[in-house]
């Protein structure tokens, strides 16, 4: 059952006829695809999933790790950062990865300084 919800909220969605792009159903149908092709609903692989899906598939299991669950507190940052990390070139795309990872580091020579 959990495997057929992308096709199912795509189908939910056509019905109500709210006017999504194709390219925001795709979006929605994929964003449960993989790197290696071990997703589903389609199985795409690496360049067949849509590049807005790649990066919305790092995000979304970024946010699934961090935030609290009824069953288990979510993972602290760089707990999630890692796991997205050790899984560049399965889950995920590498370069999309890397781009995460990138835009999430933190430089050395960083200080806060409160406003207040």
């Amino acid at each position: 059952m959990i495997k057929h919800h992308p096709e199912a909220g795509v189908e939910i969605l056509l019905e109500a006829a709210i006017g999504l792009s194709p390219e925001a159903l795709s979006l929605l149908r994929h964003h449960h695809e993989r790197w290696d092709g071990k997703g589903y609903p389609d199985g795409l692989k690496s360049e067949q999933i849509p590049i807005v899906t790649r990066v919305l598939s790092v995000a979304d299991a970024y946010d699934a790790m961090t935030v609290d669950r009824p069953y288990r507190k979510g993972l602290s940052h760089s707990e999630a950062m890692q796991r997205v990390c050790e899984n560049a070139g399965t889950q995920f795309d590498p370069a999309v990865t890397a781009a995460w990872q990138e835009l999430h580091r933190v430089p050395e020579d960083f200080v806060f300084v409160p406003s207040w």
